[in-house]
């Protein structure tokens, strides 16, 4: 028998929208609201990098809303510029790309889209200036604690003396 298994028998048991392919591949896609038409998301070496590239999609098409497979997505993934079709397929292959999946070895996906897609990273370090800050956490540590007595607010009443660092 030629041709397309069956549905039941190529869809993922756990994930939404995710489908398998021959050679281990798993395809993804997901349905235009209030349309026939699909946004192809590409082939993906693994289920869950293809349940993250649905993610984005979905949460790009339905907002809050939408039915998703992983309850991290909302906050952890990129959100699409707008709900055209070209523009989900560029965030969830970006989204792919930047993920870090620690079952696979390395994410690989083929995303059909891939040559038109310009690679954008985002670096959270350089934003918070993360180097600066963490050095001067430590230069913080290296300060001798306050005197004894001292009480950086005078009108504070208090009548318990406590201390930070005790010599017993």
């Amino acid at each position: 028998m030629s041709g397309r298994k069956k549905f039941k028998e190529t869809r993922h048991p756990i994930y939404r929208g995710v489908r398998a392919r021959k050679n281990d591949k798993w395809v993804c896609k997901v349905r235009e609201p209030n349309s026939k038409s699909r946004i192809w998301l590409g082939t993906h070496s693994s289920a869950e990098i293809a349940a993250r590239a649905h993610d984005v999609a979905a949460i790009a098409l339905r907002g809050k809303s939408a039915p998703l497979n992983f309850e991290d997505s909302l906050w952890l993934l990129p959100r699409a510029k707008s709900s055209s079709a070209k523009n989900i397929q560029l965030t969830a292959a970006e989204a792919v790309r930047a993920f870090p999946f620690p079952n696979s070895k390395k994410p690989s996906s083929t995303v059909e889209i891939a040559e038109e897609v310009s690679a954008t990273f985002f670096d959270v370090e350089a934003l918070y200036y993360m180097p600066a800050l963490i050095a001067s956490m430590a230069e913080g540590m290296l300060l001798d604690p306050p005197q004894e007595g001292y009480y950086y607010d005078d009108n504070v009443g208090s009548d318990v003396d406590s201390s930070l660092w005790s010599d017993y």
